[in-house]
């Protein structure tokens, strides 16, 4: 009888801690920290979270994130798909994009990738056309010849053409943007004021989505 009192008393204690904790609210909250995009946007492994990276090498914001991409992506779970995608929404960055995917194509984009923000973004060379970026890439063990041909591929302008399209889809307006599983809009503003919490929210909706599934 003594040992059912002291439970029934446990129970009482513990359970306004339990509803407690449970009417927490969520650090997060969407429409403030993040947007619900309004159709799923398909990703590259289902079997994975994707984590996208909108960005485009002519951002400056885009170029102080990236030392904190590079630390964030170097801890990443298996089950996580981290995707760089350059956005686009007028004809410079478009061209930049081309370039990225035909770094892509090259498999030279890890050489490229940081030294690229770092030619338009420290030494003002702006990459704008064909001729200034495959004076670049020359610098990276790529002939003229071999950049060009990738440069005006097919399969590259597919590519830009179908980032082009999804662009709309992700709504992006502003870079540096991240988007989790084609679901969720993350972007820097009054309710998230630094990169730093940026990437805070992504870790918050990696586990949202990792725990629903």
């Amino acid at each position: 009888m003594h040992k059912r009192i002291i439970q029934l008393l446990a129970v009482l204690v513990l359970a306004p801690l339990a509803f407690s904790a449970l009417a927490q609210p969520a650090r997060f909250v969407e429409g403030t920290h993040y947007v619900v995009l309004p159709a799923l946007v398909k990703t590259n492994d289902p079997a994975k979270i994707e984590v996208l990276e909108v960005f485009w090498y002519g951002c400056s914001h885009c170029f102080r994130f990236e030392p904190l991409i590079e630390n964030w992506e170097a801890s990443l779970a298996e089950d996580v798909d981290f995707v760089r995608f350059p956005g686009m929404w007028n004809d410079l960055m478009k061209i930049h994009a081309q370039a990225f995917f035909a770094a892509e194509a090259l498999n030279v984009l890890e050489q490229v990738h940081s030294p690229m923000f770092d030619a338009i973004n420290v030494q003002g060379n702006r990459l704008q056309n064909e001729q200034q970026l495959s004076a670049f890439f020359v610098q990276y063990g790529v002939t003229a010849e071999q950049f060009s041909t990738a440069f005006n591929s097919f399969s590259v302008r597919t590519k830009v053409n179908q980032a082009e399209a999804k662009m709309r889809e992700y709504q992006v307006r502003s870079t540096p943007n991240m988007v989790v599983n084609g679901k969720y809009l993350i972007s820097t503003g009054e309710a998230v004021p630094t990169q730093q919490e940026m990437l805070e929210v992504v870790n918050f909706l990696v586990e949202k989505e990792r725990s629903s599934s």
